[in-house]
């Protein structure tokens, strides 16, 4: 019987123990390694502002995997792995003995260098537990500080609103989401903020935090100290490798796997935002810390560990986030200095169309634009697929040049669908966990 051992609970973790079941051939035995109970962390800003419930965070409860026959080693962190002997070390010493083995260990919170940044009412947003303090710390009225204006901090721009709270924004970039959109779409996105009562900040560098009579003081490089009630720090992850030290497999900012996930040694996997692969678009190495490359990097790696011969096209970098019912997107190299862009910017709205060529391809795109307007919708799957398919845009390149809005005719006449559709990972959509058949 094979012995397959999955290290991390997450995304990545989660659809290739899910995977190996529905396409394995015989029965083999699954070993599942997770410091936590699995659960979606793309959810947790639901949690937090009490549109769901904590046990709908869960993504497979015990009976699910006793379903599927996993054996567990729940609330315990893989310490060593010995690629040569097929051996996973646990931290309480437990060892696992494997034939092949997935690391998707995911990645961690790293807080700003700041000092008082580990102090009382200083929070980080990446855990369950980590939510679960922020959540009994917002009441309605209380002041709360982001620090970092990124992907992560615009998650739970909304929940924290939800809940009555009064937000400060600050950024030490000169504008907001940096590594999502480019200028004009920051000046519109913080416009926007502050029609909505968001106070922002940026270009400012925090110094220290204080505790002032059980509130927070911030203190800054310059500018004004900005007194709060709680602080939030979102100022980026860091990916979970360091206990990989001697492993022997190659790691360069993640794991170099492979178009079958497989790192430099044959029967170790990696997935999710521990895994270096291709990038969709440009071809080089990449890092996606982002749910949908976990989702297929754990789709493929679990095909592949149950015998069939399963290949990546690459992950596509994206980024969506809704704010104040404003919906913000960013596909692809949505940032090359290199390409040809052709830009609209309807102020009013606002919106705002930004479209990178390389050649006749679409190769990245922004879009920004009111949530209730449905064109703002369609478009954002449209320019994900244009952008997806690598489809030869030639003929409606000048049309596109001179209405960046008009996507419309370009996706349905480039046949942008008929190219995607054959392309589903494995053939077929993923099932939810609870109606998985298994093998016998």
């Amino acid at each position: 019987m094979t012995r397959h051992l999955v290290i991390g609970g997450g995304t990545a973790g989660m659809n290739a123990l899910r995977t190996i079941r529905e396409e394995e051939g015989e029965r083999s035995e699954i070993t599942l390694v997770s410091a936590e109970r699995p659960y979606s962390r793309m959810v947790l800003p639901y949690y937090l502002d009490r549109s769901i419930a904590e046990s709908h965070v869960f993504t497979a409860t015990a009976a699910v995997l006793a379903e599927w026959n996993v054996k567990t080693q729940l609330g315990r962190r893989a310490a060593a792995l010995d690629t040569r002997a097929g051996v996973c070390t646990l931290d309480d010493g437990t060892k696992l003995a494997y034939d092949d083995c997935l690391v998707a260990t995911g990645s961690s919170a790293v807080r700003a260098p700041v000092p008082g940044a580990d102090g009382r009412g200083v929070h980080s947003f990446w855990t369950l537990d980590e939510a679960r303090g922020v959540l009994a710390h917002i009441a309605p009225g209380s002041h709360v500080v982001l620090i970092g204006a990124g992907f992560i901090a615009f998650t739970i721009l909304n929940s924290i609103l939800a809940l009555g709270a009064r937000l400060t924004i600050v950024e030490i970039a000169p504008r907001i989401l940096p590594r999502m959109i480019d200028p004009t779409g920051a000046e519109l996105v913080e416009g926007w903020l502050r029609r909505h009562g968001v106070a922002v900040r940026t270009g400012a560098a925090v110094t220290r935090i204080e505790d002032r009579g059980g509130r927070r003081r911030l203190r800054f490089k310059g500018g004004r100290d900005i007194l709060c009630d709680v602080v939030i720090m979102a100022t980026g992850i860091k990916t979970n490798l360091e206990w990989l030290a001697g492993s022997g497999l190659r790691v360069n900012r993640g794991i170099v796997v492979d178009e079958r996930l497989r790192s430099s040694v044959a029967n170790v996997y990696a997935a999710g935002d521990v895994a270096e692969g291709r990038d969709l678009v440009t071809g080089e190495p990449a890092i996606h810390a982002i749910e949908p490359t976990a989702q297929e990097h754990g789709r493929v790696a679990g095909a592949n560990m149950a015998g069939r011969d399963a290949t990546y096209r690459g992950s596509l970098s994206m980024n969506i986030v809704e704010v104040c019912h404003l919906d913000v997107a960013s596909f692809g190299a949505w940032d090359d200095p290199g390409a040809e862009a052709f830009t609209a910017v309807r102020r009013e709205r606002p919106a705002y169309r930004k479209l990178l060529w390389r050649g006749d391809r679409l190769t990245g795109a922004l879009i920004l634009g009111r949530s209730s307007d449905v064109w703002t919708t369609n478009d954002i799957g449209m320019l994900k697929g244009l952008v997806q398919s690598g489809n030869s845009l030639a003929a409606w390149k000048e049309h596109l040049r001179g209405n960046p809005f008009d996507v419309k005719p370009a996706f349905i006449a480039s046949r942008t669908t008929a190219t995607l559709l054959p392309l589903t990972l494995l053939g077929r959509a993923s099932k939810a966990p609870g109606t998985t058949p298994v093998a016998v």
